[in-house]
């Protein structure tokens, strides 16, 4: 069965994206077969593999989306490209889309052929964001180690207990993943504390550090595990990686 993520976060800068890209490209580093969909208007997770963004987004229309599936350099990597068009991201967010399930038929109906498909969500618990729940077996959850880390994550957690609820979910909690981890500061311990003591085990062992070739990577198109390999971003993305496939 293939596993969706849906990676999600209402605030912005908590390193979904990356954690989107980086572990898509592990994943898929590791032998399995592995869609990205980039469903944030900004398109970074597009464009973070050297791809342009679509005039419209394929999720809209009632056509089959393996059309529109492009293959990366990456091994084992496809993309589902993401559109800046306006009107696209009104329809994508329109409760009425919602409620026709359009993008949970085709993220469920023609992705079957892959082992995981990684949904990199906007930030916002918005009905774009509730959509792709809907359509994912389990939900991520970057949380940066900064001040307001734990700000809004009731919301967010009760929108995904709804998601839950509905009579055709499969979602389930994925993990929680610290990201901008600087075990110098005091602060991230105390995040870090609060945290697992709040989740529980579903917050991953592994953490991801604040690593500047992290944020490079995206310039040159290319995610960290080939960008910079032997950096610290790489291996955590790689333990991150493992820890996933041990949780299936």
């Amino acid at each position: 069965m293939t596993r969706v993520l849906c990676v999600a976060n209402q605030k912005g800068g908590v390193g979904k994206t990356t954690t989107s890209i980086n572990l898509a490209a592990g994943l898929g580093q590791a032998g399995c077969a592995t869609l990205l969909i980039d469903l944030d208007p900004q398109c970074n997770a597009t464009t973070g593999l050297g791809h342009q963004p679509t005039d419209r987004h394929p999720l809209v229309n009632d056509d089959s989306i393996t059309d529109a599936i492009e293959t990366t350099s990456f091994e084992n990597l496809d993309v589902l490209p993401g559109s800046r068009s306006f009107q696209d991201v009104s329809v994508l967010a329109d409760g009425e889309y919602v409620e026709s399930q359009q993008l949970q038929t085709h993220i469920r109906n023609e992705t079957t052929q892959y082992d995981f498909v990684i949904i990199d969500c906007p930030p916002s618990v918005g009905p774009l964001t509730q959509s792709a729940l809907a359509a994912s077996t389990e939900v991520f959850m970057p949380i940066q180690c900064e001040y307001f880390a734990m700000e809004g994550l009731t919301q967010m957690i009760h929108v995904i207990r709804d998601v839950m609820q509905q009579e055709s979910s499969q979602l389930e909690f994925g993990g929680i993943v610290l990201t901008m981890y600087d075990p110098h500061l005091e602060l991230t311990g105390e995040i870090d504390q609060e945290v697992r003591e709040f989740f529980g085990e579903i917050v991953f062992d592994t953490v991801i550090p604040r690593d500047s070739l992290l944020a490079e990577s995206p310039s040159y198109n290319k995610p960290i595990l080939e960008y910079a390999p032997r950096s610290r971003g790489a291996r955590a993305y790689t333990e991150l990686c493992m820890e996933v496939l041990e949780r299936e």
